[in-house]
Formats: C-alpha cells, structure tokens, sequence
C-alpha cells in the first residue's frame, strides 16, 4: 500500500478533542447487499479515495450512509503516515486498474496505521476492545477471550455473551477468581490517546472496578 499524501483538503476541519467522543447512536444500516473492506484512505482534488488492502484499485467514496468519514479521516490527517479504514458499502467499477465507486453504509474503523493491512489476527478475532488510565485491551476469538491490563499479567479465560437488543451485548467470565465482563454498545467512539474511531463503546468490569473504552468488530463478526 502506498502511504497516504498529505490531505490538504481534510485541514479545512477542524479536529476532534483529545478525549473519548461519543456521538449519538447512529440508526443501524441494512447489510444486505453490502461488502465489507479494509483498505487505505486518501485525499485526491477534493475526491476521497478508497484502496482494499493488497488491491491496485481505487473507490471514490459516496457517503451514502451519513457516516462522516470525511470529517473523520481529517481528525486524524495532521501527521504522516496512512490512514487505514475499515467499512461497508456498495462497491461498483471492480475491473482490474479501473477507478470504481462505493457507496458508504457502515464505517467500522479509521486510524492512523501502515500495517493493519497486514494484521494476521484480524479475520479469526470477533472483537476488539482498548481504553486508557490505566491501559487495558480485550481481544475476543471464538476459543476465549484476552485481557490485558497495564502491570499485570494477561488473563485469558473463556466467556459467555449475552444479547441486550438493539446490537448491545456483554460478554462475562467467573474465572480464577475474577468476574469479568465487558458491556459493548453500538455508538461511535473516539480514542483519547490515538485519536482512531470505532464503531462501538465499550466497559470493562473486573470485579466492580469499571473502566471505559471503544470497540470495533474483527474480521470474523460483522453484524
């Protein structure tokens, strides 16, 4: 993948705060019909480009779903290096070295990054979730869950999900003597240290302690 130019088009936006940003719960998007992608992020003229991963194809992006990803893609334009995105949509011009389009339903994920293209955990990991003060990240897979916190050892243990409606779920653990659970919610979330956006917020609890983060599915769930 080629690194991303300097987007002079994005400094025209303003950035996000250095803190963990909410924004209202967005209305969930059909899927049918609709390809997931993970690629690279760039700004030609005033047109945003899409690249897939491993792919020498570019997608004008149409934000068809009122995602904001051009307002996203400028809070995170102010240093070198690529800006990776993960998302869903209608893509159309598929032939070979061809400029095609995709209209943009569902954005997963944007950050600063020149090798999440090549993450060899991503297609077996369901999800993923980090926070900060004190730093801690939860990786999920279809055999167990990883937690990993700042000064202590990981803990890997099994769990249990659970289905509140209107695509929140929370994922528990009663393992070597820790109750774990991990509440997830389908609203958008800005990291306070990198500045990425993630589809979902997240809440680690371990025994009663709760601390806040975001969460992004991985490439084996995409709901």
């Amino acid at each position: 993948m080629r690194a991303a130019h300097t987007l002079a088009l994005f400094a025209l936006f303003p950035l996000f705060a250095a803190c963990q940003m909410f924004d209202k719960e967005p209305a969930t998007p059909s899927l049918a019909g609709l390809t997931r992608m993970q690629g690279e992020l760039t700004a030609v003229g005033d047109k945003l480009l899409f690249q897939p991963c491993n792919d020498k194809r570019n997608y004008v992006v149409n934000d068809t779903g009122g995602t904001s990803i051009l307002q996203e893609a400028a809070s995170l334009a102010g240093q070198q290096g690529a800006l990776f995105a993960d998302l869903r949509g209608k893509f159309s011009g598929v032939a070979s070295g061809t400029q095609g389009s995709v209209d943009l339903q569902q954005l997963y994920r944007v950050e600063r990054s020149t090798s999440a293209c090549a993450d060899p955990d991503f297609k077996r990991m369901i999800l993923r979730a980090n926070g900060h003060n004190p730093a801690w990240a939860m990786n999920v897979t279809a055999k167990g869950m990883v937690l990993q916190r700042e000064g202590q050892p990981p803990l890997a243990v099994p769990y249990v999900e659970e289905q509140i409606g209107d695509g929140r779920f929370n994922l528990m653990t009663e393992a070597n003597n820790q109750h774990v659970e991990l509440w997830v919610a389908p609203q958008r979330c800005i990291d306070s240290v990198s500045g990425s956006l993630q589809h979902m917020t997240a809440e680690l609890r371990v025994n009663g302690q709760v601390q806040r983060g975001c969460a992004s599915f991985g490439g084996s769930r995409d709901d």
